[in-house]
């Protein structure tokens, strides 16, 4: 399914722009280039969705639709249906190392108003195709963000009673009222998705794949819950019943609490898992592989009493198991997908991912643990696993060495024969890229020798999260052959 190779995980938002959020404009060709000149096969990045309260791709407003703010100016420019001085000089914030949302919100969002007034004419055919190609999503995606809109962005079940519960003449009155914001966000999308592809398009050509990143829930708050409220544990006010997280650990004493509604899969079997289904085709265009997050929750979730305010009185509940991937290799055939499985897993978690050949994940910075033997040492790895430095919820590693327990940085040092001379982010880079997994994988941060100060995100923490950027100029040549080389020399 793979091939021995490797690849970078950096998110779209994280690449250089002049407009204060990475784009699929020039610098995203531009990295395609640098992974070529760098030897590697794969750009892993983050969810592409739209994100809301907190700035998290995996709270997003929809399982189905795109971030407007990766939509490239520049394209529009060339396109004709904006102007230089619409945009260029506005503040979309002044770090070139930090995305500023609230900036990107304020002051993108008119410039794409802009273009939907002058560009829904010029694309109208288009648009018609596109509405057609994607209907089953795209319909109720719209209607909610304009709904939305209307009601100064408020959760759904702060709606009126009427159109909260989907009642047929409150729909029908409000896509009449709203007609013209619901052709906005679905210009939006024809916007995101037209950029992406021809991204995508590139990177492919060019023999790199993208690894795309799904979340196994949806927010509380999106389309997703509002307009398949049924295939959800809701009460008769579309209010969670109970909630996805973690349960305690070494971790976190309190568990985590993710507050995600949890699906009923008993109806959704009967359904032959359709609404599932429909959710890896559509991210089955939009990546070569398709990385789906906490997958032992497919096995076995941990669900917790809507309202508590940690994750402590929860419980284990079955999940559908192997039953929903039969469902899916049934309609859309053999998918490639890597399995985020990492946490707390039982011999049923294992077996259940063995179960479905899926690659799992071994991540270096968790193999150093001084009190227990690790599987994430690499002489414990098999082949069928992908290799992390780190992922986007780690520290980079020159943090980690920062941070960690002084007697597990020691273990590190001895094991991958660190030395200050290569510099400790490249060992850890040298020992995933000898090891026997078919795919190894490093942050961009991990490349660049970057500290705390790059981390991407701190799980459980609000604030502060998914703003990190690379500098243009980080980007080198010499860097390229750098990485070119250790990939050569270990087969990759």
């Amino acid at each position: 399914m793979f091939k021995r190779s490797s690849g970078i995980l950096m998110h779209i938002s994280s690449l250089p722009s002049p407009y204060g959020i990475g784009t699929f404009g020039k610098d995203a060709y531009e990295f395609v280039d640098f992974l070529v000149n760098s030897g590697q096969s794969y750009w892993q990045i983050l969810p592409l969705g739209i994100t809301g309260y907190g700035d998290s791709p995996y709270q997003s407003f929809s399982a189905f639709a795109g971030n407007p703010y990766f939509i490239d100016l520049d394209i529009l420019e060339r396109e004709g249906i904006i102007k230089k001085e619409d945009y260029v000089g506005l503040d979309f914030g002044n770090d070139v190392e930090k995305v500023d949302y609230d900036k990107i919100f304020k002051n993108k969002m008119p410039i794409l108003r802009l273009a939907y007034k002058n560009g829904k004419d010029k694309y109208k055919d288009e648009i018609g195709k596109f509405e057609e190609e994607n209907k089953d999503w795209l319909e109720d995606f719209s209607l909610y963000m304009a709904i939305k809109s209307q009601f100064n962005l408020r959760p759904w079940q702060e709606w009126d009673e009427d159109i909260k519960l989907r009642k047929k003449e409150a729909l029908k009155k409000y896509k009449k009222d709203l007609k013209d914001e619901i052709e906005y966000w679905v210009f939006l999308q024809f916007l995101f998705f037209k950029q992406w592809f021809a991204l995508k398009k590139y990177a492919n050509e060019r023999g790199i794949q993208i690894i795309g990143d799904i979340p196994i829930y949806v927010a509380e708050d999106s389309a997703d819950t509002w307009a398949n409220s049924e295939i959800f544990l809701l009460d008769e006010d579309k209010m969670p019943l109970k909630v996805a997280g973690c349960p305690p650990d070494a971790f976190s004493k309190t568990g985590q609490l993710w507050g995600n509604p949890i699906y009923r899969w008993d109806l959704l079997e009967k359904r032959n898992f359709d609404w599932w289904i429909e959710r890896i085709r559509m991210n089955s265009r939009l990546y070569d592989v398709i990385r789906i997050d906490h997958f032992r929750g497919f096995e076995s979730y941990w669900e917790i009493p809507y309202g508590d305010e940690t994750a402590v009185n929860g419980r284990w509940v079955k999940g559908p198991g192997i039953k929903l991937f039969k469902a899916i290799k049934r309609e859309l055939g053999n998918i490639k997908v890597i399995a985020e499985d990492l946490g707390f897993l039982t011999d049923e978690v294992i077996k259940f991912r063995e179960e479905t050949g899926y690659p799992g994940m071994k991540v270096l910075q968790f193999a150093f643990d001084t009190r227990e033997e690790s599987d994430y040492l690499p002489h414990n790895y098999d082949k069928n696993c992908i290799v992390y430095t780190g992922t986007h919820d780690n520290d980079t590693v020159n943090g980690w060495f920062e941070s960690a327990n002084k007697k597990d940085v020691n273990f590190a040092k001895r094991y991958l024969k660190l030395n200050k001379r290569e510099g400790y982010n490249w060992g850890f880079i040298r020992g995933a890229w000898a090891s026997v997994a078919f795919l190894a994988i490093a942050q961009m941060q991990d490349f660049l020798g970057l500290g705390s100060e790059a981390r991407m995100n701190i799980p459980s923490t609000i604030g502060g999260n998914w703003q990190w950027r690379v500098k243009k100029d980080d980007l080198t040549d010499k860097l390229a052959k750098k990485i070119y080389k250790i990939t050569k020399l270990y087969g990759r």
